[in-house]
């Protein structure tokens, strides 16, 4: 980080040693945002892939990336010994400015959103002016903010489901950040975007709203980039690693006002959002705008979340509503850790739990072949 940068953390009541903590956050490179875990941790190594036939518990796609993007990235590789063989990063943010119609100026390109979503919790928070976010939700925020020494209030959901707005701004009245997972990880439920305007027209002064929108194209619901085009105080992060089937390839972006982006550069953030791999530029290129393809594919998540549901109907299980490509669903009395555990012994990898709900399991939607091996081993699993 550069002189500049420290003193804003200095001046917003940081010490030397949460900077040297702060560098560390961008230093990591990768966050492991999958097992819910902080960017930094166990030095930034993933996880060994589980050995399990059926793979639904990360939340990853069941399929790789687009057939458009694909034949892009694959075009572009025999050009990889130049950085920037014609305008490739200017090429990704003309697509998100046609989808999304916000200016260009207001888009930011990361390698996922794992650095974005950690770089909001360092601009926008201090010792004095603390993060608050749902519960449960997805961590890496209030694990980021704890890391660093940030209060954090935790914020459980509504009886929907969805963000409890008012409660958050209540909770925190003087926070730097309010974090907004929608659909949210784990429950798949899309708070209102009403619900979203209230907290940005009544949340303090100076401080931002962040909109997680990872599974929004899982939903096929209006999205809050629309608050970005406007100059609000909000951040829009999205990522490729959902619907698009790009987890491995590492690529995301932002939507927000143009000083917002710049602030969040100044801890070498340009190095982040410039030096981006050619094929997963390419490959994002082309998918963003196949958008045919993202609603077939969202279709066919539906249908196997329909059938999939459909069988837990009839035996009685206890699944929460979703809007997107998870489930959640509660084993009553077994602990969430035990079942995983049983689902294992049939080739199956489901998805952990979060603390605020032990006995609930979260289990991703895969593909047909996926969830009709989950359903066979439900069965199994909970014969008596």
């Amino acid at each position: 980080m550069n002189e500049e940068a420290d003193d804003d953390l200095l001046d917003r009541g940081y010490s030397r040693r949460q900077l040297g903590r702060i560098a560390a956050v961008f230093g990591a490179g990768i966050a492991v945002a999958a097992a819910g875990r902080p960017a930094w941790a166990s030095g930034g190594v993933p996880d060994p892939a589980p050995s399990a036939k059926v793979r639904i518990g990360a939340n990853e796609c069941w399929t790789g990336p687009l057939a458009p993007g694909v034949a892009a990235a694959a075009a572009i590789i025999p050009m990889g010994n130049r950085y920037s063989p014609r305008d490739e990063r200017g090429d990704f943010i003309r697509a998100v400015t046609l989808v999304e119609k916000v200016p260009a100026d207001h888009v930011a390109p990361y390698p996922g959103s794992s650095d974005p979503l950690s770089r909001s919790v360092v601009t926008f928070t201090s010792p004095t002016r603390g993060l608050v976010t749902a519960d449960p939700t997805f961590e890496l925020a209030g694990r980021t903010a704890e890391y660093l020494g940030v209060p954090v209030a935790r914020v459980p959901l509504k009886s929907d489901l969805t963000h409890d707005v008012k409660a958050m701004l209540a909770a925190n009245p003087n926070a730097g950040l309010f974090y907004i997972c929608s659909p949210n990880n784990p429950t798949g439920t899309v708070t209102p975007l009403a619900d979203i305007e209230w907290l940005v027209a009544n949340k303090p002064a100076g401080s931002m709203v962040l909109i997680d929108e990872a599974y929004t194209h899982f939903a096929g619901v209006p999205t809050a980039s629309y608050l970005a085009a406007a100059d609000k105080d909000v951040i829009v992060m999205r990522t490729f690693s959902k619907i698009f089937g790009m987890a491995g390839m590492r690529m995301g972006y932002v939507m927000a006002r143009p000083d917002v982006l710049q602030k969040m550069m100044r801890y070498d953030g340009g190095m982040q959002s410039g030096a981006l791999p050619l094929p997963s530029l390419a490959c994002a290129t082309a998918s963003l705008t196949a958008l045919d393809l993202i609603a077939a594919r969202r279709a066919q998540m539906q249908e196997a979340r329909a059938m999939t549901l459909e069988h837990l109907k009839k035996r009685g299980a206890t699944v929460l509503p979703t809007n997107a490509n998870m489930l959640m669903i509660d084993w009553k009395t077994t602990k969430a850790g035990a079942m995983q555990q049983a689902f294992r012994t049939q080739s199956v990898e489901i998805g952990r739990s979060w603390p605020i709900w032990p006995t609930v399991s979260r289990v991703t939607v895969g593909s047909m072949e996926d969830m009709t091996a989950f359903c066979a081993a439900y069965d199994q699993v909970t014969k008596t």
